[in-house]
């Protein structure tokens, strides 16, 4: 696998554009993919029971359709909790970017679009902008490195930089890419979060071969990190698979399946974790990795419960090597363990420090473990027995900046 410089028009025959519509104040809001063959599909959702409009659009074309065509994503509006209203401007994105995709050469149906928003909640579309927006914007569709980032700034929301990531890796004897973008810094927690995620790939897939693949990397992906403790109404990964590569069809019985899945692992996980990486307000990026644990889950789930956990993340603001939040936050995971049997130690780049050992506390240099921790990516490392689940979950600190963000993330 070879890592490239590119995003969400890495693969054969993607083409996107991002433009501003109006729906935010100065930046880019409205972005679009499109594939010029059919393609195979998949797609994750949120775990919260309040569903934006948009996710339930896409959920029904997972469920029921067979190819697409084109993603249409706006941000600064969620379209979420705003009834049968929002349905109607969801259904209706979809019929004016496959009617402006058409005017353009490219026959699309509206069942071939699936739509994604995130934003503000409770608001309805003003959908004299999102019209306007689309009728322009598959006007200048490209296949290019700028066009990508277009399409990357305008899915943004709190977010202070782009996520982007593309790889190549050869199956058969032909070069295969895939490609991403993602948005997301707050509303970030386990079982997804307001984050929105789409992958294209050149590869040829079945759709079930697709979703299957795509539900065990949101596992070991997305669903592993957490930044605030908040799952949002819109959260949605979509992945699609063009074949233009020509090469040959994947699935479990394929000799480079392995490899495939490997590369398709790397570019979610290179996602979600800038998406931690930017929590809002965040100062340092933390992994946790939890070993000797009965199996892989109780490993993730301890993991999780420590990324998730409000007083750990404030310990790590102040950098304090207070260890005990992390074993309470061990403790009330709901996986199994024996607290007599964990050892904890925290490491960066400044070197690593033990802090517990077999259930034992350990008495360490505390200036020594500040410096450690002063550092911008901090490891902490949690061996808990002797079975063999391991698990690593990602997350962030918990800053004044956070509070201020969201404090009048409407104004």
């Amino acid at each position: 696998m070879k890592i490239l410089e590119g995003g969400i028009t890495a693969a054969t025959g993607f083409s996107a554009n991002g433009i501003a519509c109006g729906l935010k104040k100065r930046k880019k809001d409205l972005a679009l993919v499109v594939s010029e063959q059919p393609c195979s599909f998949a797609g994750a959702f949120t775990t919260n029971l309040v569903k934006a409009a948009p996710v339930s659009w896409d959920q029904d074309l997972v469920k029921n359709q067979k190819t697409v065509k084109a993603i249409l994503i706006n941000s600064g509006n969620a379209n979420a909790c705003t009834g049968d209203q929002g349905i109607r401007d969801t259904h209706s994105m979809a019929s004016l970017a496959a009617a402006s995709l058409t005017s353009v050469d490219i026959p699309t149906t509206e069942r071939e679009v699936l739509v994604c928003s995130t934003g503000i909640i409770g608001l309805p579309l003003p959908m004299e902008k999102v019209e306007k927006g689309i009728a322009k914007i598959a006007k200048d569709l490209k296949a290019d490195r700028e066009a990508a980032q277009k399409a990357a700034q305008a899915i943004c929301t709190t977010d202070t930089f782009t996520k982007e990531v593309a790889v190549e890796l050869m199956i058969g004897d032909k070069p295969v890419r895939i490609g991403g973008m993602a948005k997301g810094s707050g509303m970030i927690h386990p079982n997804m979060a307001t984050m929105l995620s789409f992958i294209t790939t050149d590869a040829s897939l079945s759709k079930e071969s697709l979703q299957a693949l795509l539900g065990e990397s949101v596992i070991d992906s997305y669903n592993m990190i957490s930044v605030d403790g908040d799952t949002s109404t819109n959260d949605t990964v979509l992945v699609l698979a063009n074949a233009m590569s020509g090469s040959p069809q994947l699935d479990e019985q394929s000799p480079d399946w392995e490899s495939f899945k490997e590369a398709f692992l790397f570019v979610h996980t290179a996602l979600a974790k800038a998406i931690v990486r930017d929590g809002e307000g965040a100062g340092k990026f933390i992994e946790v990795t939890v070993t000797g644990a009965l199996d892989k889950a109780s490993a993730q789930a301890l993991a999780r419960s420590v990324v998730s956990s409000s007083l750990v993340k404030a310990a790590f603001f102040g950098s304090d090597a207070n260890w005990g939040r992390i074993l309470c936050a061990m403790g009330y995971s709901g996986a199994e363990f024996d607290p007599a049997k964990v050892s904890l130690s925290f490491k960066s780049e400044k070197g690593s420090i033990e802090v517990l050992s077999g259930g034992q506390p350990v008495g360490f240099d505390e200036k020594r473990a500040k410096t450690i921790l002063l550092e911008r990516e901090v490891e902490v490392h949690a061996k808990v027995g002797e079975g063999n689940g391991s698990g690593t979950a990602w997350g962030c600190d918990l800053s004044y900046e956070y509070v201020r963000i969201n404090g009048d993330y409407r104004s």
